[in-house]
């Protein structure tokens, strides 16, 4: 049974649809709340000709402009299918009466999981000896096995995770159960970090900790925030894991400090331009091991995002909007 707005249908359209579901999910939920026309991909100059007839646009990286906004004159709500929205203009939206809403919580530990498969090839450096064993070297050995780098365990060591929400209290949960000591920045006032973390200031966070983990929301504040003097900062043994936002790094200064030794090693799961271009120069950066985008996309994690999408989108037709964005 379809929900109508005020009783009347609105169109729905997604964007870009296929990252979420390249096809082992259904989409049948979402069809049943109205007329849905679904793009797997949609270019910069495809959003106003897709988008124009809609009442309701679905977006997970299509970004929405304050000047392609000002052209959807239909446009009554926005859902993105992700937790960070900086792809659209939340105050443009809100200035012309838009709702925009995202998903908070589907991916917490998924991302939190692949935080620690940085964390541990970081420590035991797993790619480069499987590869090493790919090769031959192990069947070459004259031992029984064999290291090229010293394997470092995660117990005793400091993490830092800067920005404790969800995700980065999960990360702690599980980083105080291997014994790690945890150390945590938040910028939000009066908040409080989650049992056994001790909170400290955004540098000494730095100073302190063997190994950074970012979970922050890219902003006007916090963008480039790991800069030269922050990586300077860190000791020459310290990783650092980004699961966040490639903007909260300037990607050139970790370059340096990658290839100078400044910092140990880095495991990045993203990064300011995705897909990056093939000169980027994390991509060949010593001790840089990069993902593509994918701690949020496990399967179950995906599930749980497009039956959120779902119900986001069902309570706004319904009169009682959830996880709105304010502008």
């Amino acid at each position: 049974m379809r929900v109508a707005f005020k009783g009347v249908e609105m169109n729905i359209v997604l964007l870009d649809g296929y990252t979420l579901n390249p096809g082992d999910l259904s989409w049948e939920g979402l069809r049943k709340l109205g007329p849905c026309t679904i793009h797997d991909r949609t270019s910069p100059e495809e959003i106003y000709d897709r988008a124009r007839e809609a009442e309701i646009l679905l977006t997970n990286k299509t970004p929405l402009d304050g000047a392609i906004l000002g052209r959807l004159d239909r446009l009554r709500y926005i859902g993105v299918l992700a937790t960070g929205y900086n792809i659209v203009d939340v105050t443009a939206a809100a200035a012309r009466g838009i709702i925009v809403t995202n998903v908070p919580t589907y991916g917490t530990m998924s991302v939190a999981q692949v935080v620690f498969a940085h964390m541990f090839n970081l420590t035991h450096r797993m790619a480069h000896h499987t590869d090493a064993v790919r090769i031959g070297r192990w069947s070459e050995a004259k031992d029984f096995t064999f290291q090229d780098f010293p394997l470092l365990e995660v117990s005793g060591m400091t993490l830092g995770i800067v920005g404790p929400g969800r995700i980065g209290s999960a990360v702690a949960h599980a980083a105080l159960a291997f014994g790690m000591r945890v150390i945590a920045a938040g910028r939000t006032p009066g908040w409080a970090p989650p049992p056994g973390v001790r909170p400290v200031s955004i540098d000494e966070l730095f100073r302190e900790s063997d190994i950074v983990s970012l979970h922050c929301p890219l902003t006007d504040s916090t963008k480039g925030m790991v800069n030269r003097e922050r990586l300077a900062s860190m000791k020459k043994t310290a990783f650092l894991i980004n699961t966040s936002r490639g903007g909260l790094i300037d990607e050139e200064a970790l370059a340096a400090a990658l290839n100078s030794g400044i910092i140990a090693g880095a495991g990045l799961d993203v990064l300011s331009v995705e897909p990056p271009p093939k000169e980027h120069p994390l991509l060949r950066a010593k001790n840089c091991y990069i993902t593509p985008h994918f701690a949020w996309a496990s399967t179950a994690a995906r599930a749980r995002l497009l039956e959120e999408v779902t119900e986001n989108l069902r309570a706004f037709l319904s009169g009682t909007p959830r996880n709105v964005i304010k502008g």
